[in-house]
């Protein structure tokens, strides 16, 4: 068999079992960079660690006092917490951005363009290695408010909702933040670009009620998608009145999560046909080159 016709066999069909090992060999080189270059991983998990240490320590005495009714039945830091928790996960999309834009500006894209592997696997890879990395630093996270005082009261089975609420959230803005990645020019703007996403539990109910806040911004806190979300992610680890907040929250997440996915691998193909040279020959041109890119 030559090597133009086992090259055309190669890229013309990828099995589904190549497009899963592909996707599976971009994952262990996303999370062996984030050993080895642990930087970006330590700052995601530090920026909610302090600032669950201030609001807590702090802040909490005063705020806490000028919360009244059923949202606080406790100490401060339990109504904190989930709020907190929930900005692990949001600050933790920051990094799908950040290694996409490093991969896509460094040179390694180009490498990748001229090999035989699955179109898809790129950003699966990525995806996949910045939402362990995410769970990780929830789990992390959520150790430290349950070493200073967080007490839930949540059952087994909430606690299993709480989990699939926070890996769907952090499944979709991991998506999100991915076409936010391809479509950055420099690292820093990818950076930046998903950063609001990091404060807006902050303008939800996550630090105080929505209800103490003045109109225009109390409204704006009421519809944004973080707050149904905490909402129900501290009344199943606290017992607070969820109602229909959850339907809510499963909402956001699907339409955020179907947003970036449906934009993300459109932006891929276009990043990897960008160098795709028109006098290849058509037995050598990787299989992205000759998808449609529209």
């Amino acid at each position: 068999m030559s090597i133009a016709s086992a090259t055309t066999r190669t890229t013309t069909s990828r099995p589904g079992s190549y497009a899963v090992r592909d996707a599976v060999t971009m994952f262990r080189r996303v999370m062996k960079r984030a050993l080895r270059y642990p930087s970006i991983a330590i700052v995601i998990v530090m920026m909610p660690v302090v600032f669950l240490l201030l609001f807590t320590y702090a802040f909490g005495g005063a705020i806490g006092a000028g919360i009244q009714g059923p949202q606080l039945t406790g100490d401060y830091i339990d109504y904190v917490a989930p709020g907190i928790i929930l900005m692990t996960v949001a600050t933790g999309s920051i990094g799908a951005a950040l290694t996409i834009c490093m991969d896509k500006t460094e040179g390694i894209v180009n490498r990748f363009r001229t090999m035989s592997i699955s179109r898809g696997s790129f950003l699966t890879g990525h995806v996949l290695g910045n939402l362990v990395q995410t769970v990780l630093g929830t789990v992390v996270v959520t150790g430290v408010a349950l070493a200073i005082g967080f007490r839930p009261n949540a059952s087994l089975v909430e606690w299993l909702a709480v989990i699939g609420l926070l890996t769907a959230l952090a499944t979709a803005l991991t998506w999100l933040s991915a076409g936010m990645g391809l479509t950055a020019k420099t690292v820093e703007s990818a950076s930046n670009l998903p950063m609001p996403i990091t404060f807006l539990p902050f303008l939800g109910s996550a630090i105080v009620p929505t209800d103490t806040m003045p109109g225009a911004l109390q409204w704006f806190a009421e519809y944004q998608p973080f707050t149904p979300i905490n909402e129900t992610l501290r009344g199943l680890l606290m017992g607070t009145e969820i109602g229909n907040s959850a339907y809510v929250a499963l909402a956001w997440c699907a339409v955020i999560g179907l947003r970036g996915a449906q934009r993300s691998p459109g932006k891929e193909l276009r990043v990897l046909q960008s160098s795709c040279h028109p006098s290849v020959t058509a037995e050598t041109t990787p299989i992205w080159c000759r998808l449609p890119s529209s």
